[in-house]
């Protein structure tokens, strides 16, 4: 596994730390890690992180995870401490973390996580990807080539002391039969599906600079009005 910085583009925010990581990062690894950057913006020192990287196949469980949606634990499983329910994560999906202090920005959890969606469809839209949010429904959705509503993208947050973890995750080309050991976020009416299955071949450092391109505006989306 290697670490870049993506100082080869033109950061949004010099003050954030821009990681991408090559290769895939154990899921235990990287939420250590996220935990001692948390621990260190809450105590006022250390850099926010945004990160973008893929694991080996897990299944992570959050604080509403239900034990009856395990449906074959045919990989590790990580307790999270994030929102939300079960999770799958592996090669061909990319996973963005997002480790930003609120107190900085808008105090609004429910704001932060709505400008993270909009990041996340707009850079679909970018590969011709029509997504969407729905209310009632955790994650990114879009259609899949048979017209029927899937989920493309999930997304799972903790925030404390306003400072934020985890982030979303885009499936670019993961093997969809994974997400059968699980039922995705609790929700087993709809599928999942991807870029690949919808016909779309992206790499991840393309996603990487693509997301990043839009990232100005999730930013803009989180900060703090000039009003108040």
């Amino acid at each position: 596994m290697t670490d870049a910085h993506l100082s080869d583009f033109a950061t949004p925010d010099a003050g954030i730390e821009w990681r991408r990581s090559t290769g895939q990062v154990p899921y235990r690894d990287a939420l250590a890690q996220q935990q001692a950057r948390s621990d260190a913006l809450i105590a006022g020192e250390g850099q926010e992180l945004v990160w973008m990287l893929e694991h080996p196949p897990v299944y992570t469980a959050g604080t509403s995870a239900d034990g009856s949606e395990l449906v074959d634990a045919r990989f590790d499983v990580v307790e999270t401490g994030r929102g939300g329910r079960y999770t799958y994560h592996g090669p061909g999906q990319r996973v963005t973390y997002v480790l930003l202090d609120l107190k900085n920005r808008a105090r609004d959890v429910r704001q932060f996580v709505h400008a993270m969606e909009g990041w996340v469809i707009a850079t679909l839209a970018d590969f011709d990807v029509q997504a969407f949010a729905v209310p009632e429904r955790v994650g990114i959705w879009t259609h899949d080539l048979t017209g029927a509503e899937a989920k493309i993208g999930a997304i799972g947050v903790r925030v404390r002391r306003w400072v934020t973890m985890h982030g979303f995750a885009v499936n670019l080309s993961p093997d969809l039969s994974h997400f059968g050991g699980i039922v995705p976020c609790g929700i087993a009416e709809y599928g999942v599906t991807s870029m690949a299955a919808l016909g779309k071949t992206v790499a991840p450092d393309e996603w990487d600079e693509a997301l990043l391109a839009r990232a100005g505006n999730f930013l803009e989306a989180i900060s703090i009005p000039e009003n108040s």
